[in-house]
């Protein structure tokens, strides 16, 4: 299992029966959401990577079992997916950050690849709000990068620029653990905290990131950090995969209070397609009732299969190494536990715009969007992948979304903050070179 969601990860691999006629969609949505769908730009912005899908023998031209990959995007109609230079917290010393600091130029170097030797005349990255409309109208798809956890900068706050000239336009100052610059969310367990917000570092790397035009991502630090965030901030901050604390109660939700002080902020928080972070307890009861299969599956390949804490315990090579006997358990017990989830339905599209709805109804509809968490733990029934990308605008054109509320859920919100913040980063250089 992933180092990032080991205990979150469950990859949906049923077999979909044409999601839309199953789901009693009318024909007259699916002929209007397949309209606005062509006409959109649809931005996911956060899809995990494993440098491992990104070597000349095996990358994202083919139709790889990640969630994620250009056939994928092709068939569900993704235009955009931002592509995450991911580092779990480590030791917050020498040795850690010069670890950290390789894992992500890995990653870094990894999309460039992608983008520049294996399919420039499919995908191209983009950098600003103009570069993904005239990719996308060049017929390509479009690659952004984002960073999750600040981590791997070390002690050289020089390295938010070097991190902007490789590309990275959002960046978070932490993910599950405290980082160098900022507390985490998961301080709420054992209410445990190392800088009661930001640390002084983490206030200079704000700057920095105002100066170049790097988004700040509020999504996995803890509430008092995120405050101080916008406080800072001279630019607006986003969300890149957050749901509603009010529908479901944990630590990387924003609740009501932090959804007012976004759109104060001028902010949108992207929604994530998250099993358990849209309906928990939803997830729980289908889990628990699947647990049983599971371990059975895993008796006949003669493996075990680990419970969350188990593999917790276990290193990064060998939650690597796990992952991907996990997945053949899950694709087998697709095939037979059809009866248990209809006892016990999986969450779904519906759980999800369900958030969207929350959001839109007390923030407005300016400062929501859409992300998946594909290969990091997201997938729901639906939207199990970038293949079904299709189904989350369906939903939204039968909810009564007009094609002008879909286009700002589906991406233009988002890019309207990333013009906002690379506005204030020329303010700032030019404001500076004056002095």
């Amino acid at each position: 299992m992933r180092a990032k969601y080991p205990f979150l990860v469950i990859f949906l691999f049923t077999i979909t029966l044409v999601f839309a006629q199953k789901s009693n969609y009318s024909t007259k949505n699916i002929e209007e959401a397949r309209k606005i769908q062509d006409r959109v730009i649809t931005i996911d912005t956060h899809a995990d990577i494993s440098v491992k899908d990104f070597t000349t023998e095996k990358n994202y031209t083919m139709n790889l079992e990640t969630q994620v990959n250009l056939p994928k995007m092709k068939e569900g109609g993704l235009d955009v997916a931002w592509f995450i230079v991911y580092t779990g917290q480590g030791n917050l010393d020498e040795q850690g950050y010069e670890k950290a600091y390789k894992n992500a130029m890995s990653k870094f170097e990894a999309i460039h690849r992608l983008v520049e030797e294996y399919a420039p005349d499919k995908i191209a990255l983009a950098l600003t709000s103009d570069d993904v409309k005239r990719i996308h109208g060049q017929g390509k798809k479009v690659a952004m990068i984002g960073v999750e956890n600040a981590y791997p900068l070390g002690a050289d706050i020089k390295n938010v620029k070097k991190f902007y000239d490789l590309g990275a336009r959002y960046m978070s100052l932490a993910h599950n653990g405290h980082s160098q610059f900022s507390d985490s969310n998961t301080g709420e367990l054992d209410s445990i905290w190392l800088h009661n917000g930001l640390s002084d570092t983490g206030k200079k790397v704000i700057q920095e990131m105002n100066k170049y035009g790097i988004m700040v991502d509020i999504s996995h630090p803890s509430k008092l950090a995120n405050k101080q965030m916008m406080q800072l901030s001279k630019a607006p901050v986003i969300a890149s995969h957050s749901s509603s604390r009010a529908l479901c109660d944990v630590s990387r939700n924003l609740d009501d209070e932090m959804l007012l002080l976004l759109k104060e902020n001028g902010g949108v928080v992207q929604t994530v397609a998250l099993n358990s972070y849209l309906n928990t307890k939803k997830y729980e009861e289908n889990y628990d009732a699947n647990k049983e299969l599971y371990h059975a599956i895993a008796e006949e390949l003669n493996t075990e299969y680990l419970e969350w804490d188990e593999m917790s315990n276990l290193s990064e090579e060998e939650q690597e190494k796990y992952f991907e006997l996990y997945k053949k358990i899950m694709k087998i017990a697709a095939t037979r536990n059809e009866e248990i989830n209809e006892q016990f339905p999986l969450v779904g599209v519906k759980d999800f715009v369900d958030h969207i709805d929350y959001m839109v109804n007390l923030i407005g509809i300016d400062h929501v969007g859409i992300s998946s968490d594909f290969d990091g733990g997201g997938g729901i029934l639906g939207w199990k992948d970038a293949s079904e990308t299709f189904n989350v605008t369906l939903e939204l054109v039968t909810r009564g979304y007009s094609e002008k509320e879909i286009s700002k859920l589906w991406g233009m919100n988002l890019l309207r903050v990333l013009d906002e913040v690379q506005d204030v980063a020329r303010k700032i250089q030019k404001d500076e070179d004056k002095n």
